[in-house]
This record gives C-alpha cells, structure tokens and sequence, in this order.
C-alpha cells in the first residue's frame, strides 16, 4: 500500500486496511516515503527497490493519490503482471495545485508506457470521489481509460482520505476479497 505526498502510513484507511488484510493472512508492506521534502520518483524509488523481487502474480498493488501514479512508474519496470492494481484518488497530470505540482513533477514529467502498465497490472480498479477538491473526478476517468479498468465513483468521497472521513474503506477491501 503506497501513500501519497504529504502522506504516511498511518493515516486515511491505510492502519485499517492493513489491520483487515493481516488478519486474512496477507504480508502487507506500507512503506514511509520521503515527502514533502526529499519527495521525488527517484527517492521513492530507492525505498521501493527492496520490493521489487518480492513483487509476482499473487502481489496487490494499491496506491493513494501520488501513491497511485508511483503505481503505475513501478508496473512499467516489472517483467511479469501482478495480480491486481487498486487506485485510489489517482491521477497522471499536474493538478494545477503548486503546493502538489511542484514535489509531483517528476512522477509525471515523462509519458506513461500504457501498453507495458496495462500488461502488469492485473485486475485494475480505479475509485474516485465525485468532488474530490485536489483531483477532479475527469482525471480519474480518464486513468481508468487509460488501463482499461473500471472506475468506482464514490458519491462524497472528497480525496478519498480521512479528511473526507475516509478512515477506513470496505470498498476497496471488497476489490480485493472479491
């Protein structure tokens, strides 16, 4: 499970989530990234290294806000798919924020390689607030087109986050028992 920028691991639903997926049995790995300062793809890749051998066709990969985008910059490194990729509040764009665009640049400077993401991600579900405040509801239409995945537009869903009271998620946990 990857957080966003400004973000950690034990905020929004992650601590419920994991609590969730542990007890069904699945290792979960929430790593801190660096952010905001430091934030960049290339040191967020250095704390992703370690896992990428541990990634296969059994690993979910699920990503919030930036966390989403680094999702897709790590599925078009991977030489076999993974079983599954949940995104959530996700985008592939500036948003237009400078407090955002400035630290999410670099994720988004070069063009995404669909056919290599589409190819690794498994089953692809995309979920969005319909008035999500940073990411408006088109960008998160438009990733789902892009992986051909189904979109789930939650009604109030903000950003997804535990701002929007999003403290846990049983429609992410569903996506993945399902």
């Amino acid at each position: 499970m990857l957080h966003g920028a400004y973000g950690t691991p034990n905020e929004n639903w992650f601590p419920w989530l994991k609590g969730k997926l542990e007890a069904e049995s699945f290792k979960v790995i929430l790593p801190q990234f660096p952010t905001p300062e430091g934030q960049s793809l290339a040191s967020w890749m250095e704390v992703f290294a370690p896992y990428l051998p541990e990634l296969d066709g059994d690993s979910i990969l699920i990503g919030h806000s930036l966390g989403a985008a680094f999702i897709l910059r790590v599925l078009e490194q991977l030489e076999s798919p993974v079983r599954a990729s949940l995104l959530a509040a996700g985008f592939t764009k500036l948003l237009g924020i400078p407090k955002f665009d400035t630290i999410n640049a670099s994720f988004l400077e070069s063009p995404f390689d669909w056919q290599k993401i589409r190819a690794n991600a498994g089953a692809c579900t995309v979920f969005h607030g319909e008035n999500d405040p940073y990411v408006p509801l088109a960008f998160g239409q438009e990733l789902a087109k892009n992986l051909g995945a189904d979109l789930v537009v939650i009604p109030g869903g903000g950003h997804l986050n535990a701002g929007a009271g999003y403290e846990e998620f049983p429609a992410l946990l569903s996506a993945i028992e399902g």
